[in-house]
């Protein structure tokens, strides 16, 4: 059993991560940038190629770089909400849907951002995010991506769903 002290340092106040996710929500780069760990390891699921700010981006510089630079060349976000929101001890998720309008011709797109987080000395320390990429990469590419196979043998796919073989 952790003696009371020890577990106290590993507990984030809820308004700490409150006011994170709020800048991080306004695109408030100087406020987020405060609540970001110097070693902060932040995680974009997605398709690289169609929506290239995703991958893994170490370090506060290149995480403010993301937000501030390279998702603002792709998309300009116009709300961020949040669906659920949880924290516990030093961790937390959300489930939040983004909503932007794509830089490259002005068209709204929408999809839905499931992010685990965790904090360290009161920082965040590490971000995951796991989007629907698939509906937001036909989002941004503005059309549905084409599942059919050029191969002769492989097996149909059923009801739209992609098959795995």
């Amino acid at each position: 059993m952790t003696p009371a002290s020890q577990t106290t340092e590993h507990v984030v106040d809820r308004a700490v991560v409150d006011a994170y996710f709020e800048a991080f929500a306004a695109r408030d780069t100087e406020a987020f940038a405060a609540f970001l760990h110097d070693d902060v390891r932040w995680t974009i699921s997605g398709p690289i190629d169609i929506i290239p700010y995703c991958g893994e981006h170490v370090g506060k510089a290149a995480v403010i770089d993301v937000m501030a630079r390279r998702a603002l060349n792709v998309l300009r976000v116009t709300d961020i909400g949040r669906d659920q929101f949880l924290v516990q001890g030093n961790r937390g998720a959300a489930l939040t849907r983004l909503t932007a309008l794509l830089r490259a011709d002005g068209r709204t797109i929408s999809y839905r951002i499931a992010n685990f987080f965790r904090f360290q000395d009161g920082k965040l320390i590490e971000n995951v995010s796991l989007m629907d990429s698939f509906d937001a990469a036909e989002q941004v590419l503005g059309h549905n991506i084409d599942l059919v196979t050029e191969i002769d043998d492989a097996p149909p796919l059923a009801n739209g769903n992609i098959a795995i073989i």
